[in-house]
């Protein structure tokens, strides 16, 4: 059954599988940006939930990740 969920949530769900996955990869947030063309600091204030990531950043950090968009998303994460 569909359970509608909150802002607060799904920006919990990206935090926990970004951190996740670059962690699995076994980057750094600095790789990571370098990788996805984006700054530290936002790599940074994504896994801490404060700041709103756009489906283009998204797209950008899933590909630096070698992963699909939905995996962010909190699809499921495969192992490398």
């Amino acid at each position: 059954m569909f359970t509608p969920k909150t802002e607060a949530e799904v920006r919990a769900t990206i935090s926990e599988s970004l951190k996740k996955y670059r962690e699995l990869r076994d980057l750094s947030q600095e790789d990571l940006a370098t990788l996805a063309g984006v700054n530290r600091t936002f790599v940074s204030q994504i896994e801490r939930q404060q700041k709103n990531v756009s489906i283009d950043s998204l797209r950008r950090l899933a590909n630096a990740l070698q992963c699909e968009v939905y995996q962010l998303l909190g699809g499921k994460i495969d192992e490398p």
